[in-house]
């Protein structure tokens, strides 16, 4: 049982050794590096910057935050930011495509890089389908809806949980790009910089043209002035307080969505080890400037109240008699959404070639056309599962399935960038021990506190150091997975009784969770009760966690030269840790239910098939049996020299 055991965690748990990745294949066929710095920025700025810039401010504006919506920006945007430096440092480690599942292979175990790889494929195909089904709805509007109107009328779909329609146009749409895609890596990148350069003239035009009907009033409306029919709050910069501020930040983190779309390129640029680290950190600046200057100039020209969430821009201008801007920016959201269509597609097909090279999924998927250079059979069937699902699927109940994979990946690359900070230095690790052996002669609790705070001041990672480090992150995940629960839980209950009959006064009549109106007024507020063993428990956590850090802090270092490292290791990876289970925990019992099924799925594949066609375990287990067969070799030479 215990073998069993043993052999089950080494085949969950084999990790590549960084090292071997970057050794070349000399008979496997390789993709074209054709990608420069500038390819690999717009490609993280276009897959980002789609739907979100036209929709997202006036929808969090007015729902959520009010005018504050550029500090919900800003949060989020350094929520992502957090998680930008640790996928560059990574990129910076392992320059292969595979984004983060390559990432949590070399860092964490083949397990957890199969359900992160598993992840983004998930996260990639409704990511395409979404933006495809917007992309359609949004030219059918501006055509009179021919498409759903026919389209209803022929072929009707009276199912819940699908559409309406077989959306053809739609599906129509993610297939031509999976045939540009497939064409060349050059090609379709040239398109995508053409269109997401149009996409950013766009957003210039927006910002300078919102410059002239700027109105600071709009940031300050009090609440007097505030329509009684309208949803405004208190009025002022913050109508909605710091909690509005949070929950739009929530809303607003998914608008960054995207840019680790650059990390799977790994293959493909030019200059992997400098360019990726630097394009990823360039996108994710220019997508904030951008999300930042929109979501300003559009509060500040129209009342956040009265902002529309579908369509913010073509209201607003609508409103102000600006008919030619109004078509300007309904063309650039046209040229956004397909730019940020192509980004989606262009990474969901090397993430499964990735999968598939390591042994992991089905081996089709890592043919590369020996002439386009591209994973030509990936591209195709990957577009063709995104084409079906975008015109069969409706997908309101499906977004925060590519939320809750996003920010499981983003969580497990900061880990990733964690165990592997904390490894131990081969080339160093004999001396340190020896030394650190010599010197401590404390026992029990001495000893444990020794290594815990490191008071005796080693310098460098070794095996001692590695696993101390380790549990200490374990811990630290376990810690910030049980806080934001109880955070979460605890953050508002909102109370939904009605006052009690003031006629009934000799209690006659039973009255079950009424309210006692002892204040005289005339309507209900709903008041949030809060929990005060829940508050202590989350007060403690939170001192636990703090500890946590410190005992990383105090652990030693990898020394290991990079071309970009993540500055402020261990706060950042940690910060961002917390902040991205804190958003899962977010999320409702109905995804976390969807999220399962689909990870069923998943790990059947793995079972199946991923488990014994595993390169890295093929590999491993001709070792085995090479370092049996010369042990026995050996044996019988020593017992033939006996005799």
């Amino acid at each position: 049982m215990i073998k069993l055991r043993e052999t089950l965690y080494q085949v969950l748990f084999r990790r590549k050794n960084e090292n071997d990745i970057l050794i070349d294949q000399p008979n496997k066929k390789k993709l074209a590096r054709v990608l420069n710095l500038m390819d690999l920025t717009f490609l993280g700025v276009g897959s980002t910057l789609g739907v979100g810039i036209y929709v997202l401010a006036g929808n969090v504006a007015r729902i959520e935050a009010g005018p504050a919506v550029v500090l919900s920006f800003v949060l989020a945007a350094l929520a992502s930011a957090f998680a930008g430096l640790c996928y560059a440092e990574f990129a910076a480690r392992v320059p292969r495509a595979g984004s983060a599942y390559v990432y949590s292979y070399v860092g964490v175990g083949e397990f957890v890089a199969f359900v992160i790889g598993w992840n983004l494929i998930l996260e990639y195909v409704i990511g395409t389908a979404s933006v495809a089904k917007a992309f359609s709805n949004y030219i059918d509007a501006l055509l009179d809806y021919p498409v759903k109107t026919t389209m209803t009328y022929l072929f009707p779909i009276n199912v819940s949980f699908l559409a309406d329609y077989p959306d053809v146009l739609s599906f129509s749409l993610v297939i031509l790009l999976s045939i540009i895609l497939s064409w060349g890596v050059r090609e379709s990148t040239m398109i995508n910089n053409i269109f997401t350069f149009v996409n950013l003239l766009t957003v210039v035009t927006v910002i300078i043209t919102g410059l002239f009907r700027v109105n600071l009033h709009n940031w300050s409306i009090p609440k007097q002035d505030i329509p009684k029919s309208a949803k405004g709050g208190e009025g002022g910069f913050m109508p909605f307080g710091w909690a509005g501020v949070t929950a739009g930040a929530a809303k607003c983190f998914y608008g960054f969505i995207g840019f680790d779309s650059v990390a799977t390129t790994g293959e493909e640029a030019k200059k992997p080890k400098r360019d990726i680290p630097l394009a990823i950190i360039l996108s994710l600046t220019i997508i904030t400037f951008a999300y930042c200057c929109i979501s300003s100039v559009l509060t500040l020209m129209w009342p956040y109240y009265d902002q529309d969430i579908d369509a913010p821009f073509p209201y607003v201008y609508d409103h102000l008699g600006w008919t030619t801007l109004k078509m300007i920016v309904s063309s650039g959201a046209i040229f956004a959404m397909f730019a940020s269509l192509l980004a989606s597609m262009f990474s969901m097909p090397r993430i499964l070639m990735t999968m598939a090279e390591d042994g992991l999924m089905f081996s089709m998927f890592s043919i590369i056309h020996p002439k386009f250079k591209t994973p030509l059979l990936a591209t195709l069937l990957s577009g063709l599962f995104a084409g079906i699902v975008t015109a069969l699927l409706n997908l309101d109940q499906l977004m925060n399935m590519m939320s809750i994979g996003t920010l499981l990946a983003y969580t497990i690359v900061c880990i990733c960038v964690l165990m592997l900070r904390y490894k131990n230095d081969s080339d160093v690790d004999e001396p340190m021990l020896k030394q650190s052996n010599g010197e401590s002669e404390t026992k029990g609790l001495v000893k444990v506190v020794d290594k815990y705070f490191n008071l005796s001041n080693v310098s460098n990672a070794n095996k001692d150091s590695q696993c101390v480090s380790t549990k200490i992150i374990i811990l630290f995940i376990c810690t910030s997975a049980l806080f934001s629960f109880i955070t979460v839980q605890q953050e508002c209950v909102t109370t939904v009784h009605q006052w009690c009959d003031e006629n009934n006064i000799n209690g006659t009549t039973f009255q079950p969770g009424c309210v006692k109106n002892t204040s005289n007024d005339k309507t209900f507020e709903p008041k949030c009760v809060k929990n005060s063993i829940a508050m202590y428990a989350s007060a403690i956590l939170a001192i636990g966690l703090l500890l946590l850090l410190l005992l990383l802090t105090r652990q030693p270092q990898s020394n290991k030269k990079l071309s970009f490292k993540v500055p402020l290791v261990p706060l950042i990876p940690c910060i961002s840790i917390l902040m991205n289970i804190y958003l899962m925990m977010k999320l409702d019992v109905i995804t976390w239910i969807r999220f399962s099924i689909w990870l069923l799925f998943g790990l059947c594949i793995y079972t199946l098939y991923g488990m014994n066609n595993s390169v890295e375990g093929l590999r491993r287990r001709a070792e085995s049996k090479k370092s049996q067969s010369n042990s026995e070799e050996t044996k019988h030479q020593i017992s033939s020299i006996n005799l």
